[in-house]
């Protein structure tokens, strides 16, 4: 396991930047929704788009469903961010759980958000 001790830290910090930005995500995703902006939410996600199509009076089903996504980013990036502490020290359960989570939580964004055109691969 020492062989692969720095490879451990270098994931161990990438999945900390990845937690904390998936929370920050969720967190502000949220703050939209829960302050009646769910044009701002849905313009945050889906960012490559013209913004003004997006502000349209939105049915309150469709808020509680981008603050359901909201709140999923929330928790996985918590979830993440807490594994990088444990793949630090070499857990073997928490690399697969982490990569499981954080890998399948992007895999459904890059499908059917980044491969459809509504946000910009590259900020």
């Amino acid at each position: 396991m020492k062989n692969y001790s720095i490879f451990l830290k270098a994931s161990a910090i990438l999945w900390i930047f990845w937690g904390a930005v998936h929370m920050f995500a969720g967190f502000m995703t949220d703050y939209f929704i829960l302050s009646g902006d769910v044009a701002g939410a849905v313009g945050g996600i889906a960012d490559a788009i013209d913004q003004e199509i997006l502000k349209i009076d939105y049915p309150d089903a469709s808020g509680a469903i981008i603050a359901q996504h909201g709140f999923n980013l929330l928790w996985i990036g918590l979830f993440t961010f807490i594994g990088a502490f444990y793949i630090w020290k070499g857990n073997k359960t928490a690399i697969i759980f982490t990569a499981i989570v954080g890998g399948l939580t992007d895999l459904g964004y890059f499908i059917f958000i980044d491969l459809g055109g509504f946000s910009i691969l590259v900020p």
